[in-house]
């Protein structure tokens, strides 16, 4: 099976999911020569690519008629299902030699499920999560971690480039996955940590923005304390990534951990922290709202704080 040769101006680009970071994702492939045809179930989140020149397709499938190499980042693993194997399906529409890139942070299982369908069909399979949120996305600085066949995989070069700074193959088909859930596993706990340092800061009448000048550069700091802190002491909870989504992150992880003989009760502890985080309305903020969660337990009007 023919490996294509990926070049700006000639290479078709196929873009299913323009969300909070499918739509800087894509937009950076553009700048870089790449056309593009997108596809989203919300046709008003594709608008301001479509007013840059990309093209509008009906179906995922229509997509991949129109295109050499197809991306997918859409939200839960039914979705990626849908989008990839489904009978309108990015698949469906594939052309022979042509590559299938999963983007969505979802099972290891179904990546190897669609490298094996695409095999079959003479098409190239990569997953592909990515690590670095919203401001990644927008700034061109994410990891991009990668399952697939090398060659594949290096020959996408130009495309990883445009939208990655950390871009590593990490083996074979799946492997990009679990990659991502010990990305996730470490955001976890991470970010219980950095909510109830915050709590304990401000209950201390210490001036938080000063306390993450101390202790955001040594041992302590974390991109989660350094990106995120900021936005909770502003109460600025939009999301860079959605509460919902990292609750399913954290299934997949805990599934698999089951799988492998696994104990990690710091994950299940985070998990049932996250759900409290949905159950009060939180789920479409960002993973920093778990903030706010600890706050209520804490005793804490957060955002009313004088």
């Amino acid at each position: 099976m023919s490996i294509p040769t990926i070049e700006p101006g000639k290479t078709r680009v196929g873009w299913i999911g323009t969300g909070v970071m499918g739509s800087s994702m894509v937009g950076h492939l553009m700048n870089v020569g790449f056309a593009a045809t997108v596809y989203n179930r919300n046709r008003s989140k594709a608008e301001a690519l479509l007013g840059r020149g990309a093209r509008w397709a009906d179906s995922p499938a229509e997509v991949a008629r129109n295109s050499d190499v197809i991306f997918t980042i859409v939200g839960f693993p039914r979705d990626v299902r849908e989008v990839l194997l489904g009978a309108q399906g990015a698949l469906a529409g594939a052309a022979r030699g042509s590559v299938l890139v999963d983007m969505t942070t979802s099972e290891p299982s179904l990546a190897v499920e669609i490298y094996e369908a695409a095999k079959a069909k003479g098409v190239h399979s990569v997953d592909a999560p990515v690590s670095g949120g919203d401001v990644g996305a927008r700034e061109a600085r994410l990891s991009i971690m990668l399952g697939g066949d090398k060659g594949v995989v290096e020959a996408l070069n130009p495309l990883w480039n445009a939208m990655g700074k950390t871009i590593v193959h990490q083996g074979g088909p799946g492997a990009g996955q679990h990659t991502k859930m010990v990305n996730q596993i470490l955001i976890a706990s991470g970010m219980i940590g950095v909510c109830e340092a915050l709590l304990y800061g401000y209950k201390a009448g210490l001036d938080l923005p000063t306390v993450l000048q101390s202790v955001g550069s040594g041992a302590a700091g974390s991109w989660s304390l350094s990106n995120l802190g900021p936005r909770i002491m502003n109460n600025n909870f939009d999301p860079g990534f959605f509460v919902e989504h990292f609750i399913k992150d954290m299934g997949i992880a805990l599934e698999e951990s089951r799988r492998m003989g696994l104990c990690l009760p710091g994950l299940a502890l985070a998990n049932q922290l996250y759900l409290a985080v949905q159950a009060q309305g939180m789920g479409r903020n960002g993973t920093h709202a778990l903030h706010l969660a600890l706050a209520k337990l804490a005793g804490v009007d957060w955002k009313n704080r004088g």
